[in-house]
């Protein structure tokens, strides 16, 4: 008898339950990501609308005769384009892209298109993942896009490489959207590795902004490398919240949303400690800039407020159930809300009359803020137990060390043979290798060592 009135108690215990975590994960608003991080100011986020448009840039075939564009143009001079290359040019290796040369902004820019639905070769570098265990830099990237990044290098070395020696005050820029952003943070991985290939370029110089970002790399490297990598997601966007490989989503094209339902489910069960332990769930990479503008149970968009940190939990893990996730992932969409929020930053400034000399004081003060942000995030890594993640030195620089050589090989690694001549003949995806073979080497030493210990 007691077991026969216990069954409806279960019952009722489960369904409670249910309903609790089906009202829970109602109420998740995209907010809830990033209530707790600082407000960005407009120092910051200027290059954000800006690059925007530059990628949209990309998928005109002629910009000197462009058939849309944004309300006050891309903003791009013609005569400072130094080369296009279309999907032809690339044989279908990297999307399409553009190196500008910005001497209004004194930037060296480097920008990547999005995924294109009716090209197959896209597709191809997407599923080129090998299940997301493409180890790199001590970490897992997704092997397509740092594929298609090595690519890009053997077509723009020499290019970059001239430019950032004939303006050495100009910044290098890459910067993509959606799938161009996967690849513009593997280029940006790439390069601070290799600084010596680009005339020992300074790592200070080197800037990547991914918009709407696909999760290419592990927590570790999202971390470490966020003093380069700077993500921007505007409110519910799905893709940087998808810890599903890319290429299942894109498989899954037609029927995403209920692939993301079910991810959401999945996700919820998952305590974020087992998540936070896998070294190789992938990451939306860097700093994140979080572009909100609708609130929970109230209609219409409201004036949007960017927001930003180093997280290292509570890092986008989450799917937000909103009718706006997939749209809130259209480049359109996050150049005009990125344009909206800067007019807003820079009106609050105006209205505030800020002098000259307190905006460059506010400047110092925002590049201390976050340097130290950036090395709380490092020690938070290290505290939770993530992987592979390294504590900042006393000395200000980091184990695996800030400027990228010392605990790389040294050139003479990379070398081919005895002469330089073929030492700078040598393909960047022949490096990428090299450094793959490195790191699986050491960790086999590293395995060994600790099997003999034990």
């Amino acid at each position: 008898m007691s077991i026969i009135c216990g069954l409806p108690l279960l019952e009722c215990v489960y369904c409670l339950a249910c309903a609790r975590w089906a009202w829970k994960r109602c109420l998740h608003t995209a907010g809830h990501d990033s209530e707790s991080w600082g407000l960005a100011t407009a120092e910051e986020f200027e290059p954000v609308p800006r690059l925007c448009r530059y990628i949209l840039a990309v998928y005109e075939d002629d910009i000197r005769h462009p058939l849309w564009e944004p309300p006050g143009g891309y903003g791009i001079n013609p005569d400072w384009l130094i080369l296009r290359k279309t999907y032809e040019d690339t044989q279908g290796r990297a999307p399409s892209y553009i190196v500008y040369l910005d001497h209004e902004h004194a930037d060296i820019v480097l920008a990547i298109r999005g995924l294109n639905l009716a090209k197959e070769s896209d597709y191809q570098v997407l599923l080129d993942n090998k299940l997301g265990k493409r180890k790199f830099d001590g970490g897992y990237v997704h092997n397509g896009l740092l594929k298609a990044a090595g690519w890009v290098m053997d077509a723009e070395c020499e290019v970059l490489k001239e430019l950032v020696e004939e303006y050495p005050n100009y910044t290098l820029t890459f910067a993509g959207h959606s799938l161009g952003s996967g690849v513009a943070a593997m280029l940006a991985l790439v390069v601070v590795r290799h600084r010596d290939k680009l005339g020992n370029i300074d790592r200070r110089r080197i800037r990547c902004y991914a918009i709407a970002p696909a999760r290419c790399m592990s927590l570790n490297l999202a971390v470490r490398y966020a003093d380069v990598i700077n993500s921007v997601v505007l409110q519910d966007d799905f893709l940087p919240r998808t810890a599903t490989p890319l290429e299942d989503i894109f498989k899954s094209l037609f029927c995403l949303p209920c692939l993301l339902c079910l991810r959401c489910m999945k996700d919820t069960c998952i305590p974020e400690e087992k998540m936070l332990k896998d070294p190789r769930r992938l990451y939306a990479p860097g700093r994140l800039y979080h572009i909100v503008e609708r609130k929970p149970f109230r209609l219409g968009r409201f004036p949007p407020v960017v927001r930003t940190a180093v997280p290292v939990d509570g890092r986008f893990e989450h799917i937000v159930l909103s009718c706006n996730a997939t749209s809130d992932h259209a480049i359109i969409w996050i150049e005009r809300e990125a344009r909206r929020a800067m007019d807003l930053m820079l009106e609050k400034d105006r209205i505030m009359e800020i002098p000259a000399k307190q905006r460059m004081e506010r400047q110092e003060t925002l590049a201390k803020e976050q340097s130290q942000e950036y090395k709380a995030a490092l020690q938070r890594a290290v505290s939770l137990s993530v992987p592979h993640a390294y504590s900042p030195s006393k000395y200000g620089t980091f184990d695996e060390s800030e400027d990228g050589e010392k605990n790389s090989p040294s050139s003479s690694e990379w070398s081919v043979g005895s002469s330089g001549e073929n030492k700078n003949k040598e393909s960047w995806n022949e490096l990428i290798e090299r450094l793959f073979d490195r790191d699986e080497s050491r960790h086999r030493v590293l395995k060994k060592s600790l099997t003999n210990h034990w």
